[in-house]
């Protein structure tokens, strides 16, 4: 059983319980004309990875209150059972499908596992570009909230907490040792100076051995069809999770 960390940052760095989510998903369903019965147990479910795929009904309210697709909340999606044929020379094959892939991930998740947690917290994001349009660099900061299971880190802006207004980011990263690689994903103001354009890309980092700072680089793409880079970095502000210590954070960093 593999936990849901995904779901539980998102569901953090919206500022709610697991109550709260429930009430917030039931409100959805409403609004929606599908009425649910999500309770904190669910949630819970969820985010233990006991249950692993939402019902249809479930999924639409996941998208109305966290703003994101369902498939990006860190569920399994159904995959067809493999299935054997015939290979032509007497013997059989059997093709691609879910007891493969199934099998494959069950090793890498036991290896995770043994990896210590110890990055979950609120963490300063601190990253810099160059703006061709404007001919001049700017940096960009974030507070965010880390939750690790295994080698998994995943990261959520809390919310308001961003050096420019209304601008979501999003971090999918795998710790190897002291190397923390992944990607990330920015969504702008639609009434910035991007027009709500949405950036993504990947980033890797060095962790230092206080375990308290990560710097490394991003790689993302321009406007022009290019390819840019710049430095970014992670520093440890708060080891607590706690409902009071996001609200705390959730203003723009200094």
């Amino acid at each position: 059983m593999v936990p849901n960390d995904v779901l539980r940052a998102v569901r953090i760095g919206l500022r709610l319980s697991q109550d709260d989510f429930a009430k917030a998903l039931r409100r959805a369903g409403q609004e929606l004309g599908e009425p649910n019965e999500a309770s904190k147990r669910l949630v819970q479910r969820w985010e233990s990875g006991t249950s692993r795929t939402p019902r249809g009904v479930y999924a639409r309210a996941l998208e109305r209150v966290t703003g994101r697709p369902v498939e990006a909340l860190g569920f399994s999606l159904p995959v067809p059972m493999a299935r054997v044929h015939a290979d032509g020379t007497g013997g059989h094959d059997m093709d691609a499908g879910a007891e493969g892939v199934t099998s494959a991930a069950g090793g890498v998740r036991s290896t995770a596992q043994k990896v210590e947690e110890t990055f979950t917290g609120v963490w300063l994001s601190r990253y810099e570009f160059y703006s061709s349009s404007r001919g001049d660099t700017y940096e960009g900061k974030h507070y965010v909230v880390i939750v690790q299971h295994g080698n998994r880190l995943t990261a959520q802006s809390l919310p308001g907490a961003s050096s420019n207004p209304d601008s979501p980011l999003t971090l999918d990263l795998t710790v190897d040792r002291n190397v923390v690689t992944g990607s990330w994903v920015e969504q702008t103001a639609s009434d910035g100076y991007y027009n709500g354009a949405r950036y993504h890309g990947a980033l890797q980092l060095l962790v230092e051995p206080t375990g308290r700072r990560m710097a490394g680089k991003w790689v993302g793409f321009g406007k022009d069809f290019d390819v840019n880079t710049g430095p970014w970095e992670l520093r440890l502000v708060d080891r607590s999770t706690s409902k009071a210590t996001l609200e705390r954070y959730s203003r723009t960093p200094e």
